[in-house]
């Protein structure tokens, strides 16, 4: 049994739907199959005892107005789809330095730099934000959305050349790691230190391993005047929806429990896909995959690609996973005054990617009530990219050695909780632990890994392309990387790939480019 379709979207991720939704808004019939039984992916929602819960993402900016240098606002605007936003600019610190709220634009940090470090480390703050103004308009100078891969790119970079060339001598500097600006900025430790934390969550890695230019496109996003946060209403999963919808409005369709067990080649050509139970879905233009780079090539016949290829890319460095808690609680007595998301850093000294040393954890129910019943809230802390696969690697889902571990290892996140909602244990409805284990078999996700780890100056993020005609690749293993900025922008820019130069015109045109 056979369908045919024009592109087959492996994955429903953010990514994928990126590509696949705007793929269709471009005139393309266009199928993505999806695994499980929800779309999303790392970015999917889902609920217990009438508590939303986001699996992933809960750190949004630049989504909730137009324009927006942010791609994936830049998404919405091409496929005509928005959802509400709920708008905020504080987050709470725990760090060894002292408790504090601190928020997006420069200066409520420069009062608690001066507050926690003195006159000097605000000098050199401010400083470094003179360094970076004119980095931050050279990331944001050609839009990631005219980015294609092919010839094509002549043209539709072309428009932003003078804008570009003005920062030209800037834009070098943004190929480097992130670090090398800060050398020659910043002496005071926790200006460092609090640097290094921001490049590891955004990248999941320090700043000697973050690419400038994704740095200064947060300083550029974060650091501007009247700059606020964003959360969608609805959580994590009306994102999702969104998306879906731009998808299926313009054609589109999507497939769920659809397992992709190999993609079909024949005469050294990427021809479709065989799911689980045998079915084909045969596309007649290309395959896209947003699933990782070492999940894919398991999809691969073995002559398919080239073995230096697939070696090369099977030794893709990967950042750690998590461990999880999602909780629903009761919010009968809490403090007025929680933020709606808290970083948590046990020790600096440790080095922000240490096993168990940071903890963030969001409580979205704050923003948005309707994720929880009258009077609770929901919750979502999680070790960022920090938790080794090797100590669950091999271990049985149903024993009592994996119950015993999950118990251990939560351990740190009920510490770093218990600081903010000090009986936050007997306030519990529902209690949820995640695990590597349960990235990797969720999410499908290699290792549970958080995604590849490729260091700046040391290696490149491939784009969207293969050695195998009719296959394509996006998501957090393509260019520009890890985050949802990154896979959003992926997903266009290999749909931008796939479509006449005109039609990528007509759509920059339509969003305002």
């Amino acid at each position: 049994m056979s369908k045919e379709t024009d592109i087959v979207v492996i994955g429903s991720g953010i990514g994928g739907l990126c590509c696949a939704s705007l793929l269709a808004r471009y005139g393309f019939n266009v199928t993505v199959c999806e695994s499980h039984s929800i779309p999303g992916g790392a970015a999917h929602a889902f609920e217990r005892n009438g508590f939303k819960f986001d699996s992933g993402p809960s750190l949004y900016s630049g989504l909730s107005y137009s324009p927006s240098s942010n791609p994936l606002r830049q998404l919405l605007d091409a496929i005509g789809e928005d959802l509400s936003w709920e708008t905020y600019n504080t987050w709470g610190c725990r760090l060894p330095e002292g408790d504090f709220d601190t928020s997006v634009g420069a200066d409520q940090f420069c009062e608690v730099l001066a507050r926690l470090r003195g006159n000097d480390a605000v000098t050199e703050w401010r400083e470094l934000q003179r360094v970076m103004e004119p980095l931050a308009k050279a990331a944001i100078a050609i839009p990631l959305t005219a980015i294609r891969f092919d010839l094509g790119a002549i043209v539709t970079l072309s428009r932003f050349a003078p804008s570009f060339l003005r920062y030209a001598g800037d834009s070098i500097k943004l190929r480097g790691p992130f670090s090398q600006i800060m050398d020659g900025v910043l002496k005071d430790n926790f200006s460092r230190n609090w640097l290094d934390l921001l490049c590891f969550l955004l990248s999941g890695l320090p700043a000697d391993g973050t690419i400038a230019a994704e740095m200064a496109f947060m300083f550029a996003e974060w650091y501007r005047p009247g700059v606020v946060l964003d959360y969608p209403i609805g959580g994590s999963g009306a994102l999702v929806d969104a998306l879906v919808r731009g998808l299926e409005k313009h054609g589109g369709q999507l497939i769920v429990n659809a397992h992709v067990e190999e993609v079909i080649v024949e005469h050294n050509r990427a021809v479709g896909v065989r799911l689980r139970g045998s079915k084909e879905i045969r596309a007649r233009k290309a395959v896209v995959s947003n699933i990782s780079v070492w999940d894919t090539l398991k999809l691969l016949p073995d002559s398919a690609i080239p073995k230096s290829y697939r070696a090369k890319r099977n030794a893709t460095p990967e950042c750690d996973s998590f461990m999880h808690l999602h909780l629903g609680i009761d919010a009968q007595g809490l403090e007025k005054d929680l933020a709606c998301h808290y970083i948590i850093v046990n020790d600096w000294e440790k080095g922000v990617t240490a096993p168990q040393n940071i903890v963030v954890l969001s409580i979205p129910s704050l923003l948005d009530p309707s994720l929880a019943p009258p009077g609770k809230h929901v919750i979502h802390v999680y070790t960022p990219g920090n938790e080794p696969y090797e100590l669950w690697q091999g271990m049985s889902r149903n024993s009592e050695a994996y119950a015993q571990q999950k118990q251990v290892r939560a351990e740190i996140m009920w510490k770093g909780l218990e600081r903010i909602i000090p009986d936050i244990r007997s306030r519990c409805e529902v209690t949820l632990v995640g695990t590597p284990l349960t990235h990797e078999r969720f999410l499908r996700r290699h290792r549970g890994s958080y995604g590849p780890a490729i260091r700046a100056g040391v290696g490149i993020f491939p784009g969207p392309g293969t050695p195998l005609p009719g296959l394509m690749c996006c998501g957090d293993s393509t260019f520009p990387g890890i985050g949802l900025p990154a896979v959003a922008a992926s997903g266009m820019i290999t749909a931008n790939t796939l479509v006449p130069v005109s039609k990528h015109l007509e759509m920059l045109k339509t969003i305002g480019l």
